[in-house]
This record gives C-alpha cells, sequence and structure tokens, in this order.
C-alpha cells in the first residue's frame, strides 16, 4: 500500500462551533449551550448526540473481508457508526450520525454503484449534509470519505489504497495520518490490522474530549457463528476507560475461540453442505 493519497481538512475554526452553537440554539428554543453542551441536541423531544469520533473502514483484497474499527468519547459508539456486508461494502457514519446512511448506502452499493457515487445520493437528499462525516470501501476495493464543513475541529479524512481513515472533534489532523500509516504497516488479519490503525489514532491524540467506546465489525461470507451469516467479529466495547485496550483484549479472545482455520472449515463445509 501507499500513503493515503487524498488529505481533506475541513473547517477547523470559528465557522463550525459558530455553525453548531446556532443549530442548538434554533432547535432547543432559544437555549445557548456552553462550547462543551456541543456533545447534545435537543430537537423535537429527542436528543441528539454528536458522534465525534475516529474510525477506519478497510477491505482485504486477499481474504475478501471488509471491515470497520471506530473509537469515540461517547456511549456505545459500535451501535451507531459501523455497517457492513460481505461481498457489497462498509460504511462509517459518524458526527451527528444519519443511521440511515448504513442501510440506504449499502443498498446502493449493492447496485454496483461507486462509493462516490453513493456518498453523492446520500448526501443530495440530506438537509444537514454539513454536519456529517462518512467513510465508505466497496466490495472491490474503491474507496470515498467525506466531511461536513461544519463538522467541528479537527475534522478531516484520507483515502488510500483499499481504505478511508476520517474523525472529528480530533486532537489534530496527525490522529488520522498516523491511523492511515499504521493500518498500511501493520501485520495480521484484517481485524489486528484495524485495531492496530486505532491505538495509533489514539497515541496521536484521538477523540480530543476523551475516551468510551470502541467497536470492531468484520465481515465475510459465510463466516459467522454457525456459518449462517457474515459477521466474522463483531465485538464491541460499550464503556470503558480503556476502550481500545478492552476491544484488542476481547478481540483476541475472539480469535482463540473461533481461530480463522476453524471458520474456514465450517465455510468449506456449509458449501460442500449446500451443493448436495
Amino acid at each position: 500500500m501507499t500513503m493515503g493519497k487524498t488529505l481533506r481538512t475541513l473547517n477547523q475554526g470559528v465557522k463550525a462551533w459558530w455553525y453548531a452553537t446556532l443549530m442548538m440554539v434554533l432547535v432547543t428554543g432559544g437555549r445557548l449551550p456552553s462550547a462543551a453542551a456541543g456533545d447534545g441536541v435537543q430537537a423535537t423531544g429527542v436528543h441528539r448526540q454528536v458522534v465525534a469520533t475516529f474510525s477506519i473502514v478497510a477491505f482485504d483484497p486477499d481474504t475478501k473481508e471488509l471491515g470497520i474499527a471506530v473509537q469515540s468519547k461517547f456511549l456505545s459508539v459500535g451501535a451507531i457508526v459501523p455497517w457492513a456486508k460481505a461481498g457489497i461494502g462498509a460504511i462509517a457514519t459518524q458526527s451527528w450520525s444519519n443511521t440511515t446512511y448504513g442501510p440506504e448506502g449499502l443498498a446502493l452499493l449493492a447496485q454496483g454503484l461507486a462509493p462516490q457515487e453513493v456518498l453523492r445520493r446520500l448526501l443530495e437528499q440530506d438537509p444537514e449534509a454539513e454536519i456529517r462525516q462518512v467513510g465508505i470501501v466497496s466490495a472491490s476495493g474503491e474507496v470515498a470519505t467525506y466531511t461536513g464543513a461544519m463538522c467541528l475541529a479537527w475534522a478531516g479524512g484520507l483515502e488510500g489504497e483499499h481504505y478511508v481513515v476520517q474523525g472529528n472533534i480530533l486532537a489534530s489532523e496527525a490522529v488520522v495520518q498516523e491511523m492511515a500509516r499504521a493500518f498500511e504497516h501493520a501485520e495480521g488479519d484484517l481485524g489486528k490490522r484495524l485495531i492496530t490503525a486505532l491505538q495509533a489514532g489514539q497515541a496521536a491524540g484521538g477523540d480530543r474530549r476523551g475516551k468510551q467506546s470502541a467497536a470492531l465489525l468484520v465481515v465475510r461470507e459465510g463466516a459467522g457463528y454457525g456459518g449462517f451469516n457474515d459477521r466474522y467479529r463483531d465485538i464491541r466495547v460499550d464503556d470503558h476507560d480503556e476502550p481500545i485496550q478492552e476491544l484488542l483484549r476481547i478481540y483476541e479472545l475472539h480469535t482463540r475461540l473461533f481461530p480463522a482455520s476453524e471458520i474456514h472449515t465450517q465455510m468449506s463445509v456449509r458449501a460442500e453442505t449446500e451443493t448436495r
């Protein structure tokens, strides 16, 4: 792999903070929040928190696995950000996440659309596209990343060969740069390399608000439990002082309980059974 070819740095200053403040004032009936209260929005009785985070989305051309790893100062980030389907693609949706981007984006990828076109279609129908952040990788390794102009600083992303990294409310752009560098030089299977990228991002400063949750999702056709689905590795740390380290601990347990060799045997047996 080569170092990420495109670095998009989007609106790191006053404009983003003022937009977030104005938005919250409008939807909260005039209640002016403090700077720290940029974490939440109250609208029509629904509380929304900004999913400020850093993530990596990637495809392994050798195993055909697709995966996402994410960390945030946000409770249960794994329930919101990662979406993936084997043979189709993987999507990370964050920064006031629009969770429809997950299923709708995967449906568009399934139609054969390239990630950049999928991204264009998702954004054009979203009136709040300026506050979204998205990373998409297809099952052929094509990529796209987007950071809305009103995402909170530091916000931006990198595109590399078969992967994208992106984050918002980060310590600096070094977070995504180090994630990309670590992923490109990491060894092991896709899941381990994705976690290595998270570790590098955290070491570079990570989410400037702190740490709380992390998640890993890796999909591969027929590699789920019993061979009945594609969820090869699906691990979440919802609330922990050191979420990335805990994610790695559970991942290592998971790989011991469900080693790749057994998964491959399971897939072969199931495929043979279905052909009879």
